[in-house]
């Protein structure tokens, strides 16, 4: 068993929880603002975790400054006519080596490929703007996965390390829920 099929099964809870969540918190947009509000609680998640894996990450991932991050959330909020704070920050889970930021990037990474149903989703709910972050990779989505998944795969090649990196998702899961159900403000 490679790492990746590890963790998706045993992050399934996790994930469907959150998917729980997202869905929940989606079916309550009926404006723009109402989408900006919830896009301001990814960015606050993301722009989180991507400070904690940094350190990490770019050597690790040579393609790490051409996949969707923060930045593409910021600019959606932006178009949607939100702002966002300068000092958002979120609870994150403490990443300390590659790998672990590898597994917090897995769920990252996971989320941008459910996104073209969340498009579908909020194109019924008539907005039409703010989908940069959520379109993905358009069609190198399933190219950019794959190539992710190729190198946690490498890095987490070692059976023994399978539980530690599926723990490390399930906390990124698990704090990601704790940002969507904090209540925002208005």
């Amino acid at each position: 068993m490679m790492l990746n099929q590890y963790i998706k099964e045993h992050t399934k809870e996790a994930h469907q929880a959150l998917e729980v969540i997202v869905v929940k918190q989606l079916k309550t947009i009926r404006s723009e603002e109402d989408y900006a509000r919830i896009l301001k609680k990814f960015y606050t998640y993301f722009s989180s975790i991507e400070q904690a894996i940094k350190p990490y990450i770019e050597d690790a991932l040579p393609d790490y400054s051409e996949r969707r991050n923060s930045t593409h959330i910021r600019a959606d909020i932006e178009a949607l006519g939100g702002e966002v704070a300068a000092n958002t920050k979120a609870i994150v889970p403490s990443i300390n080596n590659v790998r672990e930021a590898m597994s917090a990037l897995y769920v990252l990474e996971g989320s941008i490929m459910g996104g073209p149903y969340i498009v579908q989703m909020l194109k019924k709910y008539r907005i039409t703007q703010g989908f940069s972050f959520f379109s993905g990779y358009g069609d190198e989505s399933a190219s950019m996965w794959q190539n992710f998944v190729d190198v946690l795969n490498t890095i987490g090649s070692d059976p023994d390390t399978f539980a530690d990196s599926a723990a490390m998702a399930n906390q990124t899961f698990s704090r990601f829920q704790d940002v969507l159900i904090e209540p925002t403000e208005r």
